[in-house]
């Protein structure tokens, strides 16, 4: 194998598939990275792969002679990433041997890499018709749900994100129990998938939430108005977008129905200014961080305001009021405060609705210029 490529594009690429290298690795191979080169194509392709989790890419290189050899990903990104900018790389490994020799202007260093026969092949399943999906929208859907999924691995299927992809229109859910954050695009599917005139069939995949935390950072690395194509079968799901590919497992079970969880009506609603809420939550946050997290809200019509209370025992105690357009009974809540800061961050509108029934029920957060999210919040129950 030999090649010339830039080390700006090799050192960007290797931090990508980086992300899929095992930080413990069960075999030797799995800590190191596949490089692959194709003289035909002139093109270097780069594969991290940690068994649940691979990622690959490729870019343009001066091929002279093909081949495929593994590296220590951690050793040969630092010394890639330490050399000049400014001028190509030179890679060259003899057949039959794993030494490689890479070059630069400034220097020469050599590794051992491991053959590329001894890594585990990227599941990469593109049987049937693809999922065509819009990139911009499936980014956005995991922005703003990624965060309410669940760390707790015994409850698996809750440590996903769910995709459901319905007649064009792309639904992202998470919940971790306590909380459910749903966001619905509409047009998410790409054309592609209404040329043949009917309208595909519904889709649904639960996927880990740290692969489509690659996946989201992977998109919003790159402006490209290229679709993505997702394959599904037999427990795995591939993304295949721009010269990128993303191989995941998908998580087994059924997804709970959180449809059901949202109320069909609220008895009481306020309305309030974004980031003014935000602001006095993160200021009584500091007290409420001391003492299990809880925030009090106090809503009053006759004041038009939302009081927001935390108190730790033994610590202090805080309390901020916020002007509010009050619409029902007045209510006292509380909530953690954690939560509640967490589903806020992720909307962008000016203002903001809080609906609840009763201080024992769920309560729900919704974006006030319409945008389709709705997040779910569990509230505590405070002893009195």
């Amino acid at each position: 194998m030999k090649l010339v490529c830039s080390q700006s594009e090799l050192s960007s690429s290797l931090q990508l598939v980086s992300r899929a290298v095992a930080s413990r690795p069960t075999h030797p191979v799995l800590a190191n990275v596949l490089l692959t080169a194709d003289a035909g194509t002139g093109r270097l392709s780069l594969t991290g792969f940690d068994l649940s989790l691979g990622i690959q890419t490729s870019f343009s290189a001066s091929v002279e002679t093909s081949g495929a050899i593994t590296l220590p990903s951690k050793l040969f990104g630092e010394i890639v990433s330490r050399l000049s900018n400014d001028n190509p790389i030179t890679l060259h490994c003899e057949e039959g041997t794993e030494q490689v020799e890479l070059t630069s202007v400034s220097g020469s260093y050599q590794m051992r890499g491991m053959p590329a026969e001894d890594f585990p092949d990227l599941p990469l399943v593109q049987s049937g018709t693809p999922i065509r999906l819009e990139a911009e929208a499936l980014v956005k859907g995991l922005r703003a749900t990624l965060f309410a999924s669940s760390s707790d691995e015994s409850k698996q299927i809750l440590t996903g994100v769910h995709l459901r992809l319905d007649h064009q229109v792309l639904e992202c859910a998470a919940t971790d129990g306590h909380r459910l954050a749903v966001l619905c695009l509409a047009h998410a599917g790409a054309p592609a998938e209404a040329e043949e005139g009917e309208p595909g069939e519904p889709f649904a995949v639960t996927v880990p939430a740290r692969s489509l935390r690659e996946l989201e950072r992977l998109l919003s690395g790159r402006q490209s108005d290229e679709p993505l194509s997702l394959f599904c079968d037999r427990g795995q799901v591939v993304f295949l977008w721009a010269d990128q590919v993303l191989t995941s497992r998908s998580l087994d079970g059924t997804y709970p129905n959180y449809r059901q969880l949202i109320p069909d009506g609220f008895s009481r609603t306020i309305s309030l200014d974004r980031r003014a809420l935000v602001s006095a939550l993160e200021r009584v946050a500091v007290l409420a961080d001391q003492h299990n997290n809880v925030v009090k809200f106090s809503a009053d019509p006759a004041t038009g305001q939302l009081l927001i209370q935390a108190d730790a025992q033994d610590v202090g105690s805080g309390s901020e009021a916020v002007a509010a357009e009050i619409t029902g009974e007045g209510v006292q809540i509380a909530f953690n405060v954690r939560y509640l800061l967490d589903g806020l961050k992720t909307m962008a509108a000016e203002k903001v609705l809080l609906q609840c029934n009763a201080p024992t029920t769920p309560a729900i957060l919704t974006p006030g210029d319409g945008a389709q999210f709705t997040y779910l919040v569990m509230p505590i129950q405070i002893r009195s």
